[in-house]
C-alpha cells in the first residue's frame, strides 16, 4: 500500500475533517490549522490528509474539496477559512494547479482556490478533533455538516463511506 499526503481548507475543520474522513482510501485526516509561506503565513482552519492513491486519487479528492465548501466565493471570512491545497512538493503542485484548470469548467463563477505550499500545522484542541463523529446530532452538525455528506453520498458515491 502507498500512502501520499495533502492539505485542504477552505471551510470549518470540522466540516472539512467530517468530509475527507468519509472517503474510501482516505487513511488519516487531522484537523487543524495550516500556513503556507508569506504572503499566506497566517494559520487558517484545514486538515492534512493521509490517503492512499492506489485506492482514492488526488483528482477526486480535489474534486470533493471544491464541490463541498464555497470555491467560488472571496467571502469576509477568507482569512480565517483560506480555500486551499497545500502542496508538499513542486511536482504535487503542478498536478493540482492542472486539476483546479480542468475541473473549473464544472462551476459557473471562477474558482478562488489557491494552490500552496505547505509550510506548517497546528492541531486544533483535542475537544474539537473527531467532532462530527462525536456530535451528529447536534445543530452545528445536522445544518452544516450533514448535507456536505448527503451531496457526497450521491454524487461520489464510489468514494463514500460513512463519516467517522
Amino acid at each position: 500500500m502507498s500512502e501520499d499526503r495533502i492539505g485542504f481548507g477552505g471551510g470549518c475543520h470540522w466540516c472539512t475533517e467530517a468530509v475527507f474522513t468519509s472517503l474510501i482510501g482516505v487513511r488519516q485526516v487531522e484537523q487543524g490549522f495550516i500556513s503556507a509561506p508569506p504572503p499566506h503565513n497566517s494559520l487558517s482552519e484545514a486538515v492534512l490528509v493521509i490517503f492512499d492513491p492506489g485506492t482514492i486519487d488526488l483528482q477526486t479528492l480535489i474534486e470533493v474539496h471544491l464541490h463541498t465548501h464555497a470555491s467560488t466565493s472571496e467571502h469576509s471570512m477568507r482569512g480565517k477559512y483560506r480555500s486551499a491545497i497545500y502542496t508538499f512538493d513542486d511536482q504535487q503542485k503542478l498536478v493540482c494547479e492542472q486539476i483546479l484548470r480542468g475541473l473549473q469548467g464544472d462551476f459557473s463563477a471562477p474558482l478562488i482556490t489557491q494552490v500552496l505550499p505547505f509550510a506548517s500545522f497546528a492541531a486544533s484542541d483535542a475537544r474539537y478533533q473527531n467532532y462530527y463523529a462525536s456530535n451528529p446530532d447536534k445543530p452545528f452538525c445536522q445544518n452544516w455538516i450533514s448535507p456536505k455528506l448527503q451531496r457526497i453520498k450521491k454524487q461520489f458515491s464510489s468514494v463514500y463511506q460513512s463519516a467517522g
